[in-house]
């Protein structure tokens, strides 16, 4: 027995050591407590996650229906195909300068034309109400709300494509968007949703008349009869109790709110989000959280039966960009 005691005592002590060593490496992979860039509670996030754009290698195609059909995200062989089609007609980007049959146009130029001249061929007197079923101002006509953001229009679609992907969205989804301005990303989500099926909250006049007036009628999208409402201070009674969302989401919004205001969304909009499933996307940050300091934003969440994700980047397919967005699921029934 003496002459395998040291052979004992040598064993245990590898296995200390082997012990020790592994505890090390759990715990220095633990964030539990700090915050992520976002002000989020590291302690509730699966990590950042970068989603592959088109062309990235991934090339991940969604099928709108499971039966085929439209597809939600453009595949690397659609990229592909739209450049060969540029390359195959000799295609190269030219000033935009007067040409035959062409007469460019800025916007300001394009409205006074419209104004003064009414367009090529019109009717004049008593006849001029009577055929136009919904006239719409100039001022939309010209499209000059497709500049009120701090980016081009065209990234709508980037967030869609975004949205409906990471929710795994079908056409008999519920989603909701808090501040859905003109519908430069709401278009796409009322294409694609059964009809009465996208709602949103907005509060800004200007922005709702060019959404009734001229977005919604010049896409053919009347008949989708989504559901959006004037209001603010985050009051969704409108919308009735009877739904639950498969999606809410904000983007930009909350960036102009105070920290209260946002808090006392959450919490109304918590029993409207489908449990466990449905989801809240927050874009660029969440501050109104960061500011409550410590673990202070994890605890608000838990008593609303809500649960941090994580953050989430995502490329544009047409330019130079990318969004953050932070994700949230309801954690009780």
């Amino acid at each position: 027995m003496k002459r395998h005691l040291p052979a004992l005592v040598l064993a245990a002590s590898v296995a200390a050591i082997f012990f020790f060593f592994l505890l090390s490496s759990l715990s220095s992979s633990c964030s539990c407590g700090g915050r992520d860039a976002g002000g989020a509670p590291a302690s509730a996030t699966g990590g950042d996650v970068s989603v592959p754009r088109a062309g990235d290698g991934d090339g991940t195609r969604v099928s709108v229906s499971e039966g085929g059909g439209e597809s939600i995200w453009s595949s690397k062989e659609d990229v592909e195909w739209v450049k060969d089609q540029i390359r195959v007609n000799g295609l190269h980007m030219q000033d935009n300068v007067l040409r035959k049959g062409i007469n460019p146009r800025t916007r300001a130029e394009q409205l006074q034309d419209l104004l003064q001249f009414k367009g090529i061929s019109h009717y004049e007197g008593p006849e001029s109400e009577n055929h136009t079923a919904l006239p719409c101002p100039g001022e939309l006509l010209t499209e000059e709300h497709h500049s009120n953001y701090g980016e081009p229009w065209a990234g709508g679609r980037d967030v869609f494509e975004f949205l409906a992907q990471s929710t795994h969205l079908k056409p008999d989804s519920h989603v909701l968007e808090i501040g859905c301005g003109t519908l430069r990303v709401g278009l796409h989500f009322i294409r694609y949703l059964n009809a009465g099926h996208f709602h949103c909250l907005e509060r800004d006049e200007l922005s709702l008349m060019a959404a009734f007036r001229y977005e919604l009628p010049s896409q053919g999208l009347l008949h989708k009869r989504p559901l959006i409402v004037k209001g603010e201070n985050m009051d969704f009674s409108r919308f009735g109790s009877e739904v639950v969302y498969d999606l809410i989401y904000a983007s930009a919004v909350f960036l102009h709110m105070p920290d209260k205001l946002v808090w006392v969304g959450l919490e109304r909009l918590t029993n409207k989000l489908k449990p466990f499933n449905g989801r809240i996307f927050v874009s660029h940050n969440i501050k109104f959280c960061s500011r409550l300091g410590g673990d202070e934003c994890t605890k608000r969440l838990t008593s609303l039966g809500l649960e941090y994700i994580g953050k989430h980047t995502h490329d544009s397919l047409l330019f130079n960009h990318y969004e953050i967005w932070f994700e949230f699921r309801r954690s009780k029934a």
